[in-house]
């Protein structure tokens, strides 16, 4: 009888060639996802900058709080993409909140 078929061999083979690749590509993977948390809280820190101007341009003075720009739908959430909190400056720039490390 002449069956076809994967031996137990050539299984254990296709596996440890999975389990190196995957060994490779994972510390990749979570080395970036920090890099791309950073590039997108600088861009949502470029956002919220334009959206001071914005509020300042109608209201004729700077917010005070992230929240009153999120009151006043200029912005939809205050946190960076990684969770950070942002806040604005007495002089309107935008930073995140460096006391809550």
């Amino acid at each position: 009888m002449n069956q076809k078929g994967f031996t137990l061999v050539e299984m254990l083979i296709v596996l440890l060639v999975i389990s190196v690749l995957l060994l490779i590509a994972i510390p990749n993977v979570t080395k970036h996802n920090s890099f791309i948390n950073k590039k997108g809280c600088d861009a949502f820190i470029k956002t919220v900058e334009a959206q001071v101007q914005a509020y300042e341009m109608e209201e004729g003075e700077l917010p005070k709080t992230m929240q009153e720009l999120k009151t006043e739908g200029y912005i939809e959430n205050t946190t960076c993409p990684k969770g950070d909190e942002v806040i604005i400056n007495d002089d309107g720039t935008v930073e995140v909140d460096s006391s809550q490390s």
